[in-house]
């Protein structure tokens, strides 16, 4: 089967943010009287888009549904900044390295539930913006992951048929979204933490993207 197009998410697969956006989060409700744990927040933030994180948000704590998600998103990013001291620490370079590989061979996008501008900014840091056909974010599909819509989307602007796109992702509910598409996905499981549900539903689990072979899958 060709592989005619190769879609990454960004955080967790690109880039390890994700224990920063929750710890980020929980200050920010800290500070507005709303106790809850890291832990707790990781599970709402993992493998979900913005808006579906905010709905969450404003579901469990209802006192947030007064403030508007664009202004909820803009003092969020302030302590996303004050923790994110040094973005370097952050790359996954074998991925990104991965990325510029098959970046030779066919097209690849970023298609990630994160705000757009931020991942434009992640994938200007990474310096990998000219590797990329195009990117999405949560602005640019209807509904989050693990429903297909960002992938359908992205297969679109493309004009390449889901079942000739490869998507790399790390969470669940990104393997689920590829597969809802119609396309196949490469799950990235750096820790081991997520192998029990990612076995059953990815196409191949892997350790390490450096370890992806085109010509093989």
């Amino acid at each position: 089967m060709p592989n005619r197009a190769f879609l990454f998410d960004l955080d967790g697969t690109l880039i390890d943010t994700e224990q920063t956006w929750a710890v980020a989060i929980r200050q920010y409700l800290a500070d507005r009287g709303f106790s809850v744990s890291t832990e707790e927040i990781l599970r709402l933030v993992f493998g979900h888009s913005w808006f579906d994180i905010y709905a969450k948000l404003c579901a469990r704590f209802p006192p947030l549904a007064g403030t508007v998600i664009n202004d909820v998103s803009a003092a969020l990013r302030g302590y996303y900044q004050k923790l994110c001291t040094d973005p370097e620490n952050q790359v996954i370079r074998s991925s990104v390295e991965t990325l510029r590989r098959l970046s030779e061979i066919a097209p690849c996008c970023i298609v990630s539930g994160s705000c757009h501008d931020d991942v434009e900014e992640a994938a200007r840091q990474l310096g990998i913006a000219d590797r990329l056909t195009f990117i999405l974010g949560a602005e640019d599909y209807e509904r989050g992951k693990p429903a297909p819509d960002c992938y359908l989307e992205a297969s679109r602007r493309l004009g390449i048929p889901p079942e000739d796109c490869v998507v790399f992702e790390d969470s669940p509910a990104g393997v689920l979204s590829a597969k809802n598409a119609g396309m196949r996905c490469v799950a990235l499981d750096r820790c081991g933490l997520a192998t029990d549900q990612l076995t059953p539903i990815a196409d191949l689990v892997l350790s390490d993207l450096s370890a992806f072979r085109a010509d093989q899958f």
